[in-house]
């Protein structure tokens, strides 16, 4: 899945690699492989109430107290996608930072190369200026056989003399930019280190809100389950029969483009696979990494996570709508699904769920984006 890409290794090593060529001390840090993750055990009840926490053996919950489940499990996995909203953008900051300081250690190698080249050629001019200006001008002059050649030799030794100052000022600037290129890596990697502890933070708060919500759903007895999720259902529906009596669908009449047409094909292709947080394929995916593959696919690069999906691309009357434009969901942006028509989408819902064919009302709409604007 997509947990580190290992770009960052790559870019540890020729940087570590570069910077001992200047001599500045670095300090490097290697993403590493996705550990087993072990699950944390918090102890999360549906309510204050004692009598509202489910207890296997014990007498089978209300409706009224799975009820109260339903909406904490909801909270728990909105915080989870925050969460990994979070754990993505800051992965795609250090894949970025990790090129840029691949890019930056080819810059200090090829700098450290010409610098070399330019120590040579001016000791090597100044060898010959040596040579040939040992003596007086007036005392070479008198000694020449020949003026001609004297006043030759002369312009030739000043040519050099002035060759000479351009390598000098070439090689300073040489080093005045390999001073910056290392400025610039010290600088990257302060970034990538921050990138690394956010990514770690949001990648324990995804963990810790996922093993609560599945220890909470632990606690309820199997019909207890079958009961909550038809409550699940019955929201969904409630909700999305709310949206279609609004009206809105009779407005809907977009046709998706040849490119929204290809990302609605991948993106349908896909149902039935696992949600996984951070997960970009192929096996899994959650939602952005669903709505970003599905129209990379399609020839076309959109931001990674959905917040930004909802900041970058352009945004659509909701009348407007057309297969292939992606919906966003709550207020802060967490959720993202991509529009099939006839009021249906097609999204990677969360953890311990499917890739799967809802409808587009089912959850809070905050706003419907472009990307092949």
């Amino acid at each position: 899945m997509g947990v580190g890409k290992r770009k960052l290794t790559m870019a540890a090593v020729a940087v570590v690699c570069a910077m001992t060529v200047l001599g500045a001390p670095v300090t490097a840090y290697a993403s590493q492989a996705k550990p087993a993750e072990p699950t944390p055990s918090p102890t999360p009840t549906p309510s204050s109430s004692s009598s509202s926490s489910p207890d296997p053996g014990s007498t089978p919950v209300t409706n009224e107290e799975l009820e109260r489940v339903r909406t904490k499990l909801e909270g728990l996995y909105h915080d989870a996608a925050v969460a990994t909203d979070a754990y993505n953008a800051a992965e795609e900051k250090a894949d970025k930072q990790s090129e840029e300081l691949v890019d930056l250690a080819h810059e200090v190698v090829k700098g450290q190369q010409k610098l070399d080249k330019l120590q040579d050629l001016i000791g090597a001019a100044a060898r010959a200026q040596y040579r040939g200006a040992g003596l007086p001008p007036e005392v070479r002059l008198w000694l020449s056989e020949n003026p001609q050649d004297f006043l030759e030799g002369a312009d030739r030794l000043r040519q050099g003399q002035l060759a000479t100052k351009g390598l000098l000022a070439e090689m300073t600037q040489t080093q005045q930019d390999l001073e910056q290129y290392s400025k610039d890596a010290s600088a990257r990697w302060e970034k990538l280190e921050t990138n690394r502890k956010a990514k770690e933070k949001a990648k324990k708060k995804i963990k810790k809100q996922i093993a609560a919500a599945e220890e909470l759903e632990a606690q309820l007895e199997d019909d207890e389950r079958e009961r909550l999720t038809q409550l699940e259902e019955e929201a969904a529906q409630k909700s999305q029969a709310a949206w279609l009596d609004s009206g809105i669908l009779a407005e809907i009449n977009g046709k998706a483009t040849p490119q929204g047409k290809k990302a609605v094909e991948f993106a349908t292709n896909q149902i039935g696979k696992w949600y996984e947080w951070g997960a970009e394929g192929p096996d899994t995916y959650d939602c952005s990494g669903l709505t970003s593959e599905a129209w990379a696919a399609a020839g076309l690069t959109i931001p990674r996570t959905s917040q930004e999906q909802w900041r970058q691309l352009k945004h659509i009357d909701i009348q407007d709508m057309r297969p292939g434009d992606l919906i966003i969901y709550n207020a802060d942006a967490s959720h993202v699904a991509m529009y099939l028509g006839d009021g249906s989408i097609v999204h990677a819902p969360r953890p311990n769920r499917k890739v799967s064919i809802a409808g587009a009302g089912t959850m809070r709409i905050l706003g419907v984006v472009r990307p092949d604007a």
